[in-house]
């Protein structure tokens, strides 16, 4: 029978020769190191392959093969040699074991899963909760940039806006309700001019999106072009908006399920809260804005509005409503006025029905997801979308006043114009069912925006660095939690009312909408590229009129709960420049003179043969990084640097300046595509102790931070790394505090304290 050798997978051997096999293994007494690192144990040539391996025995096999330093010991691959049967015959099987690392450059190792995964009791029984509820983790790689038509990017990026129709007719007759049933005919005249409006916000926005093909995203917009304080205004406005429209689509959405099943309406907020819940377990899951995911419920909310609408204008032609083409129907419930009927409460229904235009945006920001030609088929999609908010709005509103129809609180406007065109059926249910799945998707599409402009500003040090990380299911799961925490908040706080959130809601829409179309006027105005004149003609007037609109809100709307979203955006605002400035500080504080290198670290102590192998963990090239190989070099003068990452273009940066700047300590780059620091960094440890015949001594640097609040803004991770370390033999862990005072020069202070495990 064919046989192999102990490089292959398995070995198959007679039956009879089996216990020959098994006595023939030589004793594992007789291991020597090889190259110096582990202890080997390999068969002599004169044993066959079937002589190979033991139940019980695992042989260590040297990979010379593989690229990287030969003193990491990272290039060992363990196999076991495990007896076995088929239905046929006897054999032995190969088995490889499973790596920690994958050598990827000299210098440059990869963590694998293994090596990931969590070490202490309560750490694993976390990721065991995780692994049930939001599945097995994500390496980077697997980051998927999906490219989309331009029908699968109006079902992503118009669900928000297109949902919007669902509530903003109500809207606006709520407030013209004040003057009397009487006065709800003004509903149309209203809804036109906000559809104009509508108008020049796209046209608008469609210069946006010619001019920043990359994508124009109103923070971006605006701090390039006016400065920092108008782009974290902006930032400030978009992030209140999106934590509005997570709370308005969720208690539409809940509105549309309550309307059609009364019994559950006293529900509303805890089911709200629920579904807050089931879309952040979604998002933290790393469901991916899909185009057919997103598809399915847009468009059947759209055939279904559709239907609604081609239905009841047939029934208005056939004179089969209260109404007529061209008179309104008398309203089916006569309300008393509480108020009379002036501009100012023309003005407050218009600022309601504003929120119509939440989410026009959102195209403009997201260009770059676009097939090629990236800015056309964004501007066609950006056009599509308006024409269809438009004649869904109008649609809606024309059929409202020729019904006759008057809001009240147990059942929305959309559901009572349902039930009358369609009848109470199937057709009705399913209409609700696609409405309230429709404003369900709209916000979850302020779980992708919302964590996703965090992590820009936390790349741009005005947040916490935490929100640029990733999870474990490459979401920013952070900016998805704070998001869902903040939204479920105004669902308790107000009840779950729509009515109730809506003054909070257009403050911040038309605060972005107006500092991004004043940044395109300015931005032709400097450029003054061909055709300028009409681009700055239409986002001039684009400007003016969001502008006008903004004021309107603020003013109608500050009593009635806009003043919360006002300080909430003066609140971030102050947060946003208080944390950049900490962060400067502490860049010019640690920061290294690039004029002074390479930097001079004290030499080694002596020429005799060291006695520790020392290894500091760093986080990139700083005084802090600096102090802690000093101290490693009054140790020993075997040093090793240590920077674990996720991001490979960021960690060759770091080795071309750390070369530049350390030549003569090396710099190991561990690349943790789980993008876990202590599992991977406590793999490295044990294969270098497993390896290596003197001392490993561990320097832990650490930020001391002045204040309680400055260790939200700083990564801590190293000293979750000291727990795990306490209690090894053979290896000691000696603490770098480095405190940075207010004084002109920063002392270090550095408390030696060895543990020795």
């Amino acid at each position: 029978m064919t046989e192999r050798n102990h490089r292959g997978s398995f070995v198959r051997i007679p039956r009879g020769r089996r216990k020959s096999a098994k006595s023939s293994l030589p004793s594992r007494s007789d291991d020597k190191p090889v190259d110096g690192h582990v202890p080997v144990w390999a068969p002599p040539d004169s044993v066959t392959s079937h002589e190979v391996g033991h139940p019980s025995e695992r042989i260590v096999i040297p990979r010379h093969d593989r690229a990287g330093p030969a003193a990491s010991g990272l290039g060992i691959e363990l196999r076991e040699v495990r007896f076995g049967s088929t239905a046929r015959t006897p054999y032995l099987r190969v088995v490889p074991s499973q790596l920690s690392f994958k050598s990827v450059a000299p210098g440059y190792i990869a963590a694998t899963e293994v090596s990931s995964r969590p070490r202490g009791r309560i750490e694993r029984t976390v990721q065991a909760i995780k692994r049930v509820a939001l599945g097995s983790p994500f390496a980077t790689s697997q980051l998927i940039h999906e490219r989309l038509t331009k029908m699968k990017a109006l079902a992503i990026f118009s669900s928000d806006v297109l949902s919007s129709s669902a509530y903003a007719t109500e809207e606006i007759l709520l407030v013209l309700l004040l003057a009397g049933s009487g006065a709800l005919h003004n509903g149309l005249p209203i809804a036109a001019a906000i559809v104009l409006l509508l108008a020049i916000v796209t046209l608008s926005y469609r210069q946006t999106i010619k001019a920043y093909p990359s994508g124009g995203g109103a923070y971006i917009v605006a701090h390039d072009n006016l400065g920092r304080t108008p782009g974290l205004i902006a930032a400030g406005a978009l992030l209140v908006d999106y934590v509005l429209t997570v709370s308005v689509s969720v208690a539409a959405g809940v509105a549309a399920v309550t309307s059609a099943v009364p019994e559950v309406h006293d529900l509303r907020v805890p089911m709200g809260v629920a579904v807050v819940a089931l879309i952040t377990l979604g998002n933290l899951r790393g469901v991916r804005e899909s185009g057919t995911i997103f598809a399915a419920p847009t468009y059947f909310f759209l055939l279904m509005m559709g239907a609604l609408i081609l239905t009841g204008l047939a029934k208005v032609m056939l004179g089969e409503t209260p109404g007529s083409l061209l008179h309104e129907a008398p309203p089916q419930e006569q309300v008393v006025a509480t108020q009379g009927l002036s501009l100012w409460l023309i003005f407050r229904a218009f600022s309601s029905g504003c929120s119509a235009l939440t989410g026009t945006e959102a195209i403009s920001n997201g260009v770059p997801a676009f097939k090629p030609p990236e800015s056309q088929n964004a501007r066609t999609t950006l056009t599509m979308m308006a024409f269809i908010l438009g004649f869904i709005f109008i649609g809606v509103t024309f059929l409202t006043s020729r019904y006759g129809l008057v809001p009240n609180e147990k059942e929305t406007i959309v559901s009572l114009l349902g039930r009358d065109v369609f009848g109470d059926n199937v057709l009705y249910y399913a209409y609700q069912a696609a409405t309230a799945l429709v404003l369900f998707l709209a916000a979850n599409t302020s779980f992708a925006d919302f964590p996703r402009l965090s992590a820009i500003l936390a790349r741009d040090k005005f947040m916490p660095r935490q929100f640029a990380f990733k999870g474990d299911r490459l979401a920013f799961s952070n900016g998805i939690m704070l998001l869902a925490g903040a939204a479920a908040l105004l669902l308790i706080v107000f009840g779950g009312n729509v009515t109730n959130l809506i003054p909070l809601y257009a403050v911040g829409v038309f605060v972005s909408f107006t500092l991004s179309q004043s940044v395109m006027v300015r931005h032709w105005w400097r450029l003054r590229e061909t055709g300028w004149r009409g681009s700055l003609v239409i986002n001039g007037t684009g400007a003016i009129a969001t502008a006008a609109v903004a004021v309107i809100i603020t003013t109608t709307k500050l009593s009635g709960g806009a003043w919360i979203s006002i300080i909430a955006m003066g609140s971030l605002v102050l947060m946003f420049a208080l944390i950049r400035r900490h962060y400067d500080w502490f860049q010019r504080r640690t920061a290294v003179d690039e004029n002074s290198l390479p930097v001079r670290v004290p030499p080694a102590p002596s020429s005799e043969a060291p006695r520790d192998h020392v290894i500091v963990p760093v986080d990139g090239l700083n005084e802090i990084a600096l102090g802690a190989i000093s101290m490693a070099r009054e140790i020993s003068p075997l040093v090793t640097t240590v920077h674990l990452t996720d991001d490979r273009e960021q960690a060759e940066e770091l080795r071309k300046r750390w070369e530049r700047a350390v030549p003569d300590v090396p710099l190991l780059i561990i690349e943790s595509p789980y993008r876990a620091f202590v599992a991977p960094m406590l793999a490295y440890l044990e294969r270098l102790d497993e390896q290596e015949h003197m001392r490993i001594t561990v320097i832990l640097p650490t930020f001391v931070p002045r204040h309680w609040w400055e260790r939200i803004l700083h990564n801590r991770d190293v000293l979750r790394l000291r727990p795990f370390l306490k209690g090894r033999p053979g290896l000691r862990v000696v603490d770098f505090p480095y405190q940075l005072y207010e004084e002109k020069h920063a002392q270090r202070h550095a408390s030696g304290g060895a543990a020795a495990a």
